[in-house]
């Protein structure tokens, strides 16, 4: 699923234009970019979590030369499913 159908459900389940609709899904998406920006936690009940962990420092390998390369540290966003969407099959 991409952004579009997320877009045409909206359209389709509440009868708004597909310009309102694209306005509200890409505020939805603008709004969690920015509260993972400044490090806060997104909870959406029944769906899931969100949250920036810290990334450790590492070391990788280049895979055409076989060199080692230094892997900074750094975040990294993170989504836990709640109960509920775990118990999908």
């Amino acid at each position: 699923m991409i952004k579009l159908d997320i877009i045409n459900e909206v359209v389709n389940r509440t009868g708004i234009t597909k310009t309102k609709a694209e306005m509200a899904v890409e505020t939805v998406f603008e709004s969690m970019k920015r509260s993972l920006a400044k490090g806060d936690r997104i909870e959406l009940r029944g769906f899931g979590v969100f949250n920036v962990r810290p990334r450790k420092t590492g070391i990788g390998r280049n895979p055409r030369t076989g060199a080692e390369v230094s892997i900074p540290p750094g975040k990294a966003v993170r989504f836990k499913p709640g109960k509920e969407l775990q118990s999908i099959e």
